[in-house]
């Protein structure tokens, strides 16, 4: 059995909590909360998030390189419903990261193929 975790940030948290709950939202799934406080448009950069196309897209990678991105940390994400969104200032500021991992691969697999020692 794996176990999921999902960070948010405490604002957010102190919003989805029942204790905390507004009328509005009162008896409703944490998704759906999550989506309508999405919906309010009280923080503008929230309908600007980027989905894997996208980011993938900017990046210029393959989606299982941004996979890799994700799990080793270099790229912070959030997940609603097992789809993952990306902030797009995060995906800015990776890009430079991702062009000398790929400078590097590149080099690495020409001195390889040539005979060197990829060093």
């Amino acid at each position: 059995m794996t176990m999921e975790v999902i960070l948010i940030e405490r604002s957010t948290y102190e919003e989805l909590h029942p204790r905390h709950t507004p009328a509005p939202y009162q008896g409703t799934s944490n998704v759906s909360q999550m989506k309508a406080m999405a919906g309010r448009g009280t923080d503008k950069r929230l309908g600007e998030w980027l989905d894997n196309q996208d980011a993938c897209q900017i990046l210029n990678v393959s989606p299982r390189t941004l996979q890799t991105l994700r799990q080793n940390g270099t790229l912070a994400y959030s997940q609603i419903e097992h789809k993952t969104y990306y902030k797009p200032e995060d995906v800015e500021r990776i890009i430079p990261i991702v062009e000398v991992r790929k400078k590097d691969t590149r080099s690495y697999g020409y001195n390889q193929r040539k005979g060197g020692s990829g060093i």
